[in-house]
């Protein structure tokens, strides 16, 4: 059970620093509307799968796609930060598509409620 903490605790770093990195350091401007919704490490650490959510739903894919090419210097800035690991993970950015469903489930849910809602005409 130590070592899944460990990784937890090793991820939720790189997330945070990637995170700081993207927001701080990096040129191109579709990183800014990038959120780190989770990482999750490789059991000996040496690759780390990115998901991101990307606010232009639109460019997603074009956004994903320019972070993995981007993803060898983003590497190089992690092992230039403060985080402190023997072995920096290669990096694979994945689109993170949950906020996208849940927002459809959720106006699903919505339009269904309204359509049930009975109308206030109806209570005289």
């Amino acid at each position: 059970m130590a070592q899944g903490n460990r990784m937890q605790k090793v991820a939720g770093l790189v997330q945070t620093t990637l995170a700081d990195i993207l927001l701080k350091e990096a040129e191109d401007k579709r990183f800014n509307m990038v959120t780190i919704t989770s990482v999750v490490l490789a059991k000996d650490m040496s690759t780390a799968k990115v998901f991101v959510s990307v606010w232009d739903d639109e460019r997603s894919k074009e956004t994903v796609a320019a972070l993995n090419k981007a993803a060898a210097y983003l590497r190089y800035a992690l092992a230039q930060s403060k985080i402190e690991m023997r072995v920096i993970p290669q990096l694979k950015f994945v689109f993170d598509d949950s906020i996208v469903r849940g927002n459809r489930i959720s106006s699903l849910l919505n339009a269904a409620l309204k359509h049930n809602k009975p109308d206030d005409d109806d209570q005289t």
